[in-house]
């Protein structure tokens, strides 16, 4: 994977300015921050968005908010994977790249898209397909610099049934799917169109909200679902023995072998920012590719994390849950490679998925 790097003489003059704000205070490693309590992962960590920077930021005529990252980190799986950066923001952030961040958790993609759109979030992850439509509205005003997450979904049968184990065997049945007009919609119909099956004739498709879906395949009112973790993970729990992961779409996809990966999270900065700030931003990745590589590598700390954070809505959850996010994080090269293979995919089943129109190279963040 490639990092963007600034020239030497731009990124020397950069540093002159942010390294007040952004310079780690000095301290012995093996001793936790002066006045901070050592971290520790069996500690509850903090429920509530910061709501001042974790370190007071210098002047800065490089940046819009000078020295400062305003953080934006949707819930559920495009979350996960920041949930360790979270916890060093609260708890330790002379471990950061840079430890002058503010964040906040919201619920809905549309919250993330009006605070980028306002200028009030410099990054955040959001929905892959949310990001391009982002760049398109605002002509280039969002940059994607990183991929999180590569697939959630899963299609689950309930009642007990052990009749669907491929996305073939759905033929003649009714599947039920959270996020209509968004990334889960276009990706089963495209799984339902290269296993030769039509919506509306081969396969009925009903889309509902996520919790609905739940409860309905918890008490029997439906047999099959398609679902993101945690909810998937959750509704399996509570079902004790009567819903069943029948079907990985992450692998589904794959097996297709359509050389395009499936790109669900992408994270995005404000092109003003990226502009101002291209030293915080590269920062930023660092942290945000250390938070990813923890929750992989630490799966019962970061399940506390991530339910701490109401990501999940337990650590239960969460710990069976974090495996089934295929989180990774992608940059540079690797990353333009994977997300465009991956909009030419949505574009061929519906247009609309994108935008309208495929985005120019313009939108990602990255150098040769």
């Amino acid at each position: 994977m490639k990092r963007m790097r600034l020239p030497a003489l731009a990124l020397a003059i950069a540093l002159l300015f942010t390294l007040a704000a952004c310079k780690p205070a000095a301290s012995d490693p093996s001793q936790p921050p002066s006045g901070e309590p050592a971290p520790s992962v069996s500690a509850e960590p903090s429920r509530q968005p910061s709501q001042e920077p974790s370190a007071a930021p210098s002047e800065s005529p490089d940046c819009v908010a000078p020295g400062e990252i305003r953080l934006a980190v949707l819930s559920g799986p495009t979350g996960v994977g920041a949930a360790k950066l979270l916890d060093s923001i609260d708890n330790d952030p002379a471990s950061l790249s840079c430890n002058s961040y503010r964040y906040n958790i919201y619920t809905d993609n549309s919250e993330l898209v009006a605070g980028l759109t306002k200028g009030e979030i410099d990054i955040a992850t959001v929905a892959s397909n949310v990001a391009v439509n982002l760049y398109n509205k605002t002509d280039g005003g969002v940059k994607i610099i990183a991929v999180g997450t590569l697939g959630v979904l899963h299609i689950l049968e309930g009642g007990g049934g052990t009749s669907v184990g491929s996305v073939a065997d759905l033929k003649g049945k009714t599947i039920y799917s959270a996020g209509q007009g968004a990334n889960p919609e276009y990706i089963l119909r495209y799984l339902l169109q290269e296993n030769d099956l039509e919506v509306g004739k081969d396969v009925e498709v009903v889309f509902a909200d996520a919790s609905e879906i739940s409860a309905k395949l918890l008490s029997g009112d439906i047999e099959y679902a398609m679902l993101p973790v945690p909810a998937a993970t959750a509704a399996i729990a509570k079902s004790e023995g009567r819903v069943r992961a029948a079907v990985d779409v992450t692998e589904a996809w794959d097996a297709l072998q359509s050389g395009s990966p499936l790109v669900m999270t992408a994270v995005v900065v404000r092109t003003e920012f990226l502009e101002a700030c291209p030293d915080l931003v590269d920062r930023f990745l660092t942290d945000y590719e250390k938070s990813i590589d923890f929750v992989n590598g630490n799966v019962d700390a970061a399940a506390e994390l991530v339910a701490g954070y109401g990501l999940t809505p337990s650590a239960g959850i969460a710990k069976q849950a974090i495996p089934q996010c295929h989180l990774a994080f992608i940059d540079g090269s690797d990353m333009v490679s994977a997300i465009s293979d991956y909009l030419q995919t949505l574009y061929t089943v519906d247009p609309a998925s994108v935008g309208g129109s495929l985005p120019d190279d313009g939108i990602y963040y990255w150098v040769k």
